[in-house]
């Protein structure tokens, strides 16, 4: 089994089964072993035996060999006594107390299961408006929203995986205002990702200048007018800030609804990419497509027979999950069960175009995305099938979409879905989902504090036939982490490994769009923007979401949340937090304050990337120059760290000081107290210099504190296999 070591750590760390005191009782081998007996059970009723052996033999050929892996509760919990082998669920959330908290009880099942959870607040009634039955007056969606974050919280601190949620909120809803602007404080509903449901009217009232109908969902009456206008650029302005909401447009994923009978599609799940129908759930898996080149006489091809052979076994594989796995409500398994939606997607794209020498941002690279998922689309439906054959249709399917059609009998509702591929992305040693490559080069921690710099496979062995390996471009790579900026790289390589982020972000929406016209489901991608994009940068995008028919867009721009930490070079995946190099020449101010013992001199002094140090000096009247000194000295090391400045002004401010609390001349409560209003006065006088202008930043993963690459709305460590939804 042909796994990294990076791959093994991972699996070691977050998927094998343990004693009661944590060891691991499997290997990595043992782990897909257990796996493929799990799912392969399922063929037992209509195989029998000898079929359902046959089925795990090839369930764990395509797992070993990282053709194809199964999303992480499958891999996590089948053949153990948990049983949960789903990632997504929608829930609703009805106009009711009762409705509201059943709502909350049943996440806290289904994150304690290892699944992530979406709800629409849609149905709630506006803030003010008058329950009837206590004659109270309601709070809204948006208070109720933080007692979902409350159980979250909890629930993840008692458990190894961290629960997620989506909160989607339709856009004629009254209380709109306040749900774009939710998220505008940093702290407030952090394991959600919203978005809001964009309708057609809404669209076309954008498109006219006109204003559109607010409609409380309560009574279905019209409670209000606002202009579309002013309400596109708010929630443009407040992606632009913190990357949330993204937008979903409601009405396009009901036109493929196939199910519509059933009930309108109203939430995704926390990634967006799997519209739901209430109770729903679906199973994700994903082919890695990086491995499926040939080459036919020195010119590399997609090897298409191979890959329609590993499609149909996927299909089966994750028809199977449905059947072997355990739900955590009755609910869930009978609606699953009765619409059996899978949801087969691809990784490795990046690698697959680098292999045929296709750049990410090109009109081959898109062509090749549709050719690629409309042969997987394709497949796909077949097999199902052919399952339905075999084994009967979903029980739905006489009152789904594709009866009325005429279609042949399908054993699945849905078959294909363009996920987040995170964690499994690292086992498979592939590119994430369908992402550009997020770096060409990582620096790695080994034994004894040593680091190595890896390089992506491809572009070393391009390197070294190129001639490039011994000249220092590679040492130029692994300090910029990319190869945009590096002397000596021809342009056909900067531009055929181009990064995320050098990748300009209308070939991000184009790709999104490429791989959603043969798709199911849906399609979770993260459209990157530079720091320095605009406000109307991302209105831009969203309207080119809107006309290239995406169901949603989910945009990210780089600095434009806190916990983020500047960067130069191969990201470390390995070593935690690093301070930067103090530069030679700084630039700040030196605050006089009068303290309990005298005066105070606080200086705040800034580089080109951010404010760097804080020195203090005491007056001749003393004080405590010692505890000054270190509290400086800690400040500066944590500020070129990368850790918030907010954060640590509010730690800062409030401390107390008997000194100063007695002292009648005192401005402040103490020293640090001193130290944090000090830095405050700097930031609101001279800003945060190079706020606007980073070259890139990051979330630090907080089990290894490596940097993590964000997809879809997920994040993940290549380092230690991390992972979570949201922000």
């Amino acid at each position: 089994m042909d796994l990294s070591d990076n791959a093994i750590k991972v699996i070691e760390r977050r998927y094998l089964a343990r004693d009661p005191e944590g060891h691991p009782v499997e290997t990595p081998l043992e782990m897909f072993e257990r796996v493929a007996a799990a799912v392969s059970a399922s063929d037992v009723p209509f195989r029998g035996r000898e079929g359902a052996e046959r089925s795990r033999s090839e369930f764990l050929e395509m797992m070993t060999s990282r053709a194809f892996l199964p999303n992480s509760p499958t891999l996590m919990n089948a053949g153990r006594p948990l049983g949960q082998l789903s990632a997504c669920f929608v829930l609703p959330v009805e106009d009711s107390m009762e409705g509201i908290f059943e709502a909350v009880k049943n996440m806290a099942l289904i994150h304690k299961s290892g699944g992530g959870t979406g709800f629409s607040f849609s149905r709630l009634r506006p803030r003010n408006d008058v329950v009837m039955s206590t004659k109270g007056i309601a709070s809204g969606p948006v208070s109720f929203m933080t007692v979902f974050d409350a159980a979250t919280e909890t629930v993840k601190q008692g458990g190894t995986r961290r629960g997620a949620n989506m909160g989607v909120l339709r856009v004629d809803h009254p209380d709109i205002l306040r749900f774009i602007h939710s998220k505008e404080q940093f702290d407030h509903l952090n394991n959600f990702n919203i978005s809001v449901a964009l309708t057609r009217e809404f669209m076309r009232a954008l498109e006219e200048g006109d204003s559109y109908d607010l409609v409380n969902p309560h009574v279905g009456t019209v409670a209000g007018r606002l202009d579309a206008r002013e309400v596109f650029d708010d929630i443009a302005l407040m992606a632009w800030k913190t990357g949330d909401p993204g937008v979903i447009f409601l009405d396009r994923m009901n036109e493929h609804n196939p199910t519509p009978s059933l009930g309108e599609i109203e939430s995704t799940n926390p990634c967006g990419e799997q519209p739901l129908l209430p109770y729903e759930s679906c199973n994700l898996g994903s082919v890695n497509v990086g491995l499926m080149v040939v080459d036919g006489g020195g010119v590399p091809s997609i090897d298409y027979p191979r890959l329609e052979i590993l499609v149909r076994e996927a299909i089966h594989f994750l028809d199977n999950v449905i059947d072997a796995s355990v739900y955590p409500l009755t609910e869930i398994a009978e609606v699953t069960r009765a619409n059996r939606k899978i949801g087969l997607g691809v990784m490795g794209f990046a690698d697959l175009l680098i292999r045929l020498g296709i750049p990410y941002d090109s009109e081959e690279a898109l062509s090749t995305a549709r050719e690629l998922m409309f042969l997987i689309a394709g497949v796909a439906r077949e097999a199902s099938a052919a399952l339905a054959v075999e084994r009967g249709p979903f029980p739905n399917f006489e009152r789904s979409t594709y009866a009325r059609e005429g279609s042949p009998p399908l054993r699945n509702a849905t078959t294909t879905t363009i996920a987040p591929t995170g964690s499994i992305s690292i086992i498979a040693g592939c590119s994430s989902g369908i992402e550009p490559l997020f770096a060409v080069a990582y620096e790695r921690r080994v034994l004894d504090g040593e680091s190595l710099v890896e390089f992506h496979p491809e572009f070393l062995r391009i390197a070294k036939d190129r001639g490039l390996a011994d000249d220092g471009v590679l040492d130029g790579v692994a300090a910029e982490g990319c190869l945009g900026r590096v002397e000596g790289v021809p342009g056909d390589l900067k531009r055929l490994f181009a990064s995320a982020l050098e990748v300009a972000p209308e070939w991000h929406v184009r790709m999104q769009a490429a791989f959603q016209q043969h798709t199911d489901n849906a399609v979770s991608k993260t459209v990157n923007l530079p720091a320095e994009a605009t406000v109307e940068d991302v209105e831009a995008l969203y309207a080119l979401a809107y006309e290239l028919c995406c169901k949603g867009i989910t945009i990210y721009r780089y600095g434009s949340r806190p916990a983020q930490v500047l960067y130069q070079g191969a990201p470390s995946v390995g070593g935690g937090l690093r301070p930067r190099e103090r530069q030679k020449v700084t630039k700040g101010s030196t605050e006089k304050v009068k303290i309990g013992c005298g005066n105070l001199y606080v200086t705040v002094n800034s580089d080109d990337e951010g404010i760097c140090e804080v020195f203090t000096s005491l007056g001749r009247a003393g004080g405590c120059p010692s505890q000054s000194e270190a509290t400086s000295r800690l400040i500066s090391l944590g500020l070129r760290s990368g850790i918030d400045i907010d954060e640590i002004t509010e730690q800062l401010k409030g401390i107390r000081c008997m000194s100063s609390i007695r002292s009648k001349q005192a401005e402040v409560l103490s020293c640090p107290d001193a130290i944090g209003k000090a830095i405050e006065k700097y930031l609101e006088s001279f800003g945060q210099p190079g706020g606007d202008d980073l070259q890139a930043t990051d979330h630090r993963c907080p089990e290894c504190g490596a940097r993590m690459e964000l997809e879809g709305g997920c994040r993940v460590c290549r380092s230690c296999g991390f992972s979570r939804c949201g922000p």
